[in-house]
């Protein structure tokens, strides 16, 4: 199986690079990863120009000879190249996987908005610098090489559409011509360095515009690193997402297994 890997937003190491190859050679060695050399690209805080980042993903997911993207790590990016992406795939484009999260949920959600694929929310290889992150990398691979069930978010069962955000990359995406219609979905989200008045700020925003949209209800994920404010916020990352449920009148269901960590799990877009 031959899984392409791009750098949609930020640029990657190539020592990291060949430790994830390093690994999943013990753990999948039906797996042949190809890091297009675009990934190690560097032009101020991204990956290669938005030129070179947007050629790197449509030649892959319109290669026949790839069977998945992975999109390597997250950072800032995917959102300025997203539309044009999503424009310019070609049928083959509409047979392959697609896994990341954080920034890239700019391209997850627009590839769900589109029909394209099948997207998911999880590890990535940038996963690899944490300490035990080659339990996501192969928690990945496990999922992109055999969709190994025991991969996904345990909340997650059949006959139910779901999909899984950064809460940050879902309130700019919002309103804008990548964000899929979420009707009928359990929306899972999580969050990673904001300051908790940030986080409030943007729940309300999200839930602004998703009150409407025929939510089944909200999962939240981990909630870390959160920066010490100047004085305590008052309320917990759950305790802010509960309250802008009630007021918009979407069901909040509980804890979600997803986060800007090892254990994030995997969570497909649409039926699983």
């Amino acid at each position: 199986m031959k899984i392409g890997i791009c750098a949609p937003s930020t640029p990657f190491l190539r020592e990291d690079a060949e430790r994830v190859i390093q690994t999943a050679a013990k753990s999948h060695p039906s797996a042949d990863l190809i890091f297009d050399e675009q990934c190690f690209a560097e032009e101020g805080h991204f990956a290669g120009s938005d030129a070179l980042r947007r050629e790197a993903f449509v030649n892959l997911a319109n290669d026949s000879s790839i069977d998945a993207i992975w999109f390597v790590r997250g950072g800032y990016g995917a959102a300025r190249i997203a539309e044009y992406c999503v424009k310019h795939l070609g049928d083959t484009a509409r047979d392959k996987a697609y896994l990341g999260y954080s920034d890239a949920g700019n391209l997850l959600g627009g590839l769900y908005r589109a029909g394209i694929g099948f997207p998911a929310h999880g590890p990535m290889p940038a996963d690899i610098r944490r300490a035990g992150g080659d339990a996501a990398i192969k928690r990945a691979l496990d999922w992109l090489v055999h969709r190994d069930a025991a991969s996904l978010d345990t909340s997650i069962v059949p006959n139910q559409n779901f999909a899984a955000f950064n809460v940050m990359t879902l309130a700019m995406m919002v309103g804008t011509p990548i964000m899929p219609d979420l009707e009928g979905h359990v929306l899972m989200l999580e969050e990673v360095s904001e300051y908790l008045y940030a986080f409030d700020r943007a729940l309300f925003h999200v839930t602004a515009h998703l009150a409407d949209a025929g939510l089944t209800g909200v999962r939240l994920g981990r909630v870390s690193d959160v920066p010490d404010n100047d004085r305590p916020f008052g309320e917990d990352a759950e305790a802010i997402v509960r309250r802008w449920c009630e007021r918009s009148g979407i069901a909040y269901l509980g804890s979600a297994d997803i986060g800007h960590d090892i254990d994030n799990k995997v969570v497909p877009f649409g039926v699983s």
